[in-house]
């Protein structure tokens, strides 16, 4: 008799706002890299001052051009851009993680404080944050495939990181600007990683946020 008993639905958090403003957070910050891309073209193209670059050494800074201002006013824009989407993606990816954990019943691999300082710490933000990810998607549907934009996604990022213009880039805007003058190709190529990391990421929130949107019976509709 107590076999046909359905058993209790676990509590889940809504995510489907969480993951809208996900989506909208990336869609942003590849736009407004895109546009960092446009301007360096224009760097490019415009060349080098005669007087040279703007940081000429011994603590010497030349007057920036107005196109050099600009640019320094647009890769300000990019890196608020990128910080509203770094919280928005984490907030999100916070209520997958607790959702998964209450439809597994299962503890997440790693612990609260990888969730945020994974992506921050050398080395293991080379993996960790994806397997994050990776983790939510498998302990909301067992057995099913990971999406295939999750290897994606993490390939371009770490493209993005490792080549200097990602989220926790080395060169500063100056420099950035030099790279623009001399080496605009691998800049470009850079900038193409995190373009197509953002998109691509997309697809990755909204994979995730769906198969918890289904995996119980549909109830985390909001």
């Amino acid at each position: 008799m107590n076999d046909h008993i359905t058993p209790p639905t676990p509590a889940l958090s809504p995510v489907r706002g969480a993951a809208r403003l996900a989506v909208a957070g990336l869609a942003l910050s590849g736009t407004v890299w895109a546009l960092r891309a446009v301007w360096e073209i224009r760097l490019a193209v415009t060349g080098e001052p005669a007087s040279g670059p703007p940081d000429q050494g011994e603590g010497v800074h030349r007057p920036l051009t107005s196109l050099e201002d600009s640019y320094h006013l647009v890769s300000a824009v990019g890196g608020g851009a990128t910080l509203v989407c770094a919280i928005v993606f984490l907030l999100w990816l916070g209520k997958v993680r607790d959702n998964a954990r209450s439809l597994s019943g299962r503890k997440p691999r790693y612990s609260d404080f990888w969730l945020y300082a994974g992506w921050l710490i050398p080395i293991v933000n080379l993996w960790i944050p994806r397997g994050i990810v990776a983790d939510a998607h498998q302990d909301s549907a067992p057995g099913e495939r990971l999406p295939r934009s999750l290897n994606v996604w993490w390939g371009l990022w770490l493209i993005g990181l490792l080549s200097g213009v990602g989220l926790m880039y080395g060169d500063d805007t100056d420099q950035l600007i030099v790279r623009a003058y001399t080496d605009l190709w691998m800049l470009l190529a850079s900038d193409t990683a995190v373009i197509g990391a953002a998109v691509a990421g997309i697809f990755v929130v909204r994979a995730v946020s769906a198969v918890q949107l289904t995996g119980a019976g549909g109830v985390v509709q909001k």
